[in-house]
């Protein structure tokens, strides 16, 4: 790809896993699913006790809707060792026809993490663990009919027959924010999926800086790996009891055409292509479906005028 191309915006909302009311999530897809979004995808913090799973809770979902992506958001690998997440995946891929879109992450909070009987690793064992986790997903999804073998230091898979293969080549975005982890972006992932207020604006150039490092060193097209950036904040809606709050650095207050502006600034200058809908209104459903209905088309149609290089 062209260093002169962009990918296409896609958009999305995220679901939250919350079991206050055990229908809420499934509303929250069918808005997204009937109003043209690109992806839904979900947190994984099992040790939240007000959570559901988020694997089960994804795969019911992807069972209720037809046309939208589904996806972790992502999935904290120390609570999934690779071998088994490969065929949950390629499964959930197969039953979805071909819309599932693994987020996966080095492990956010280890005191939850450890409670489930993980033991507790270092930063840096937690990312050499995570480059193991992306080689064995691969080498499982690419050898399905054949056998498979990994020797890593703290993963191995020992002739593992898998399959069946996954119905489409399934995206790997990640939870990157430090160093190392950006650049395993660059040289094996698809994607990535950081969160505004962990890494507001300002700090996107870096971020794409070190994934663009870490491809150009594995000989790709650094052009082809989505930027996704989960938007956290509220949507101003006209007569809509929607509390505005103090505006905090990477979270976003203002009306659909605040939104707008600054989905296309997040496009245009910060080569953000993938933007998920966080909303915390305490009106989800509603704040979702002016999302979907209102900012989108209008986002898409700005990006279409200023940039006619867009594959869109």
């Amino acid at each position: 790809m062209s260093e002169n191309k962009r990918l296409a915006p896609l958009f999305g909302a995220n679901i939250d896993p919350s079991a206050a009311e055990r229908d809420e999530p499934f509303r929250r897809a069918q808005i997204a699913d009937q109003n043209g979004l690109h992806l839904i995808t979900i947190q994984d913090h099992p040790y939240n006790m007000r959570f559901f799973d988020t694997w089960t809770l994804l795969t019911t979902l992807a069972m209720k809707t037809e046309r939208v992506h589904v996806g972790t958001n992502v999935l904290s690998i120390p609570l999934r060792p690779p071998a088994m997440l490969a065929k949950m995946a390629a499964t959930l891929d197969i039953l979805c026809d071909g819309r599932l879109e693994l987020g996966i992450g080095a492990g956010a909070y280890w005191p939850g993490i450890e409670a489930f009987g993980v033991e507790k690793r270092s930063p840096g064992e937690a990312v050499t663990a995570f480059e193991e986790a992306l080689h064995i997903l691969r080498g499982m999804w690419e050898n399905a009919g054949g056998s498979f073998s990994y020797d890593g230091e703290f993963y191995r898979v020992k002739g593992a027959r898998p399959g069946p293969a996954p119905a489409h080549r399934i995206r790997i975005w990640t939870g990157a924010y430090g160093d190392r982890m950006l650049d395993l972006t660059g040289r094996y992932a698809d994607g990535i999926l950081v969160s505004s207020p962990y890494l507001p604006p300002r700090g996107l150039a870096r971020s794409n800086r070190l994934i663009d490092e870490g491809a150009q060193k594995a000989g790709r097209d650094p052009s082809e790996i989505r930027r996704g950036y989960n938007l956290m904040g509220v949507l101003d809606l006209d007569g809509a009891d929607t509390p505005l709050r103090e505006e905090k650095e990477g979270v976003f207050y203002g009306p659909v055409e605040h939104w707008v502006e600054e989905i296309v600034h997040l496009y245009q200058e910060y080569r953000q292509d993938t933007f998920i809908f966080w909303p915390n209104a305490g009106n989800e459903p509603l704040q979702i479906e002016a999302f979907a209905r209102e900012v989108v088309p209008a986002a898409m149609q700005k990006i279409r005028e200023l940039d006619g290089k867009a594959k869109l």
